[in-house]
């Protein structure tokens, strides 16, 4: 394995073996094969740089760089922003690890020869986080490669295969033009990706959440603390803002839509569609610190006197999401709370057997004024696992989950 630390500055022969210059930059061209390296600038003191491709190096080792062409058959130096540097975008900068879902910095690049067609291609196989990189770039022109080897060589490595790397790139529009995917980041449990996140700049948070899906960033803001998630929202364009509002429950988007500037606020809401910005206006109105403030309002109401075959087709004809299936609510014939039905009861049941006879006891619910330490109480007393809120009139208009109580927990103790 070449280290790119070994050969960057390398003297760099054509192919009768006259110099032609120093390696200057490698170039990937992710578009393309997103490890190899594309292309080697060459730098010839005051005359213009040239570019050798990926088809024309021979040989290189640590100080030399041997080509298969004549210094005519290179190209001149031209910038193209769909290029990475392995000097300017990589060496000293930070990535992120998909594998061990971290962020580390890169000290050193390790190269791989292929030999193909009379030249070889040099590949990126590994990324060099750790003493052993380091000490190799403290070292470069101070000591000779050998024995900068030797010396690595008794030092504990850490590595990261190329292909668990994750580039980030503050700039959206040479992102797109670099081609970079967020397929990896993807991958990664939304928890750990927040994690990531707590440890980047607000522009590389800012580009982490511009290269994801709206369902996948709707759930790596859920996961930040209260400031984070503020920050990260407030950079964001009202449209795209609004977009990924809408993939959260409705309660967790309007935590986030109370704790924007007003104007903020106002701004999102008027890109979201009518009916879920009117839905977002009403959770505002409530005290965060109360029932109504904590509830989410997707909730499954069925009546008390449907079978589970008819539960069932209901929800099967309204596509409901997994996650709104722990608890069924139900409601009499005036529309008023009548208990609740567990996912597991609900599954065992016959399937002619009426919702009214598998009801938890006792039917407890919650107006939405009430306070939030008597919510706890309550989940703590009866060990619930969700409890519905009602209006004036007991009509079901949200339920408070366990883990709406758990999450509150435990920001109250960061």
């Amino acid at each position: 394995m070449l280290h790119a630390t070994e050969l960057l500055g390398s003297q760099v022969y054509d192919a009768q073996g006259h110099p032609v210059g120093r390696v200057k930059e490698f170039y990937v061209e992710p578009a393309e094969q997103a490890g190899r390296i594309s292309r080697v600038l060459l730098t010839r003191g005051k005359y213009q740089p040239l570019m050798a491709r990926y088809d024309q190096i021979a040989s290189a080792k640590p100080g030399t760089l041997k080509l298969t062409v004549g210094e005519t058959q290179l190209e001149p130096y031209t910038k193209n922003e769909a290029w990475l540097g392995v000097s300017k975008d990589l060496l000293d900068q930070q990535i992120i690890d998909t594998h061990g879902r971290k962020v580390v910095r890169v000290n050193d690049l390790e190269m791989a020869e292929h030999k193909t067609n009379g030249n070889i291609e040099l590949r990126i196989a590994r990324v060099d986080v750790g003493l052993t990189g380091a000490v190799g770039r403290l070292l470069q022109g101070v000591a000779t490669h050998s024995m900068i080897r030797r010396i690595q060589g008794k030092l504990p490595t850490k590595l990261i295969p190329w292909e668990f790397v994750n580039l980030i790139e503050p700039d959206p529009l040479r992102r797109v033009k670099l081609r970079l995917t967020s397929q990896k980041l993807a991958k990664i449990h939304p928890a750990d990706l927040a994690d990531i996140m707590e440890e980047l700049s607000p522009d590389e948070r800012s580009s982490i959440i511009g290269s994801l899906d709206e369902e996948t960033a709707a759930e790596v803001i859920g996961e930040l603390d209260k400031r984070l998630r503020t920050q990260v929202v407030e950079t964001l364009a009202p449209e795209r803002a609004a977009e990924i509002l809408e993939e959260m429950p409705p309660d967790e988007a309007a935590d986030v839509l109370a704790d924007l500037p007003a104007e903020t606020s106002r701004d999102v809401l008027s890109e979201m569609p009518r009916h879920e910005a009117a839905e977002m206006r009403q959770l505002l109105q409530f005290d965060a610190n109360t029932a109504g403030g904590m509830m989410n309002t997707e909730i499954v109401e069925v009546g008390a006197e449907a079978t589970k075959t008819e539960v069932i087709d209901y929800i099967r004809f309204h596509e409901v999401a997994l996650e709104q299936l722990d608890t069924i609510v139900l409601i009499d014939r005036d529309a008023a709370f009548a208990g609740t039905v567990s996912a597991a009861k609900l599954v065992l049941a016959a399937q002619d057997q009426r919702m009214a006879a598998l009801a938890s006891e006792p039917f407890i619910s919650v107006e939405s004024g009430v306070e939030e330490r008597e919510i706890f109480e309550l989940f703590d007393k009866y060990n619930l696992r969700s409890l519905t809120v009602v209006d004036d009139e007991r009509h079901p208009i949200g339920s408070i989950t366990v883990d709406d109580i758990v999450s509150r927990m435990h920001a109250s103790i960061r």
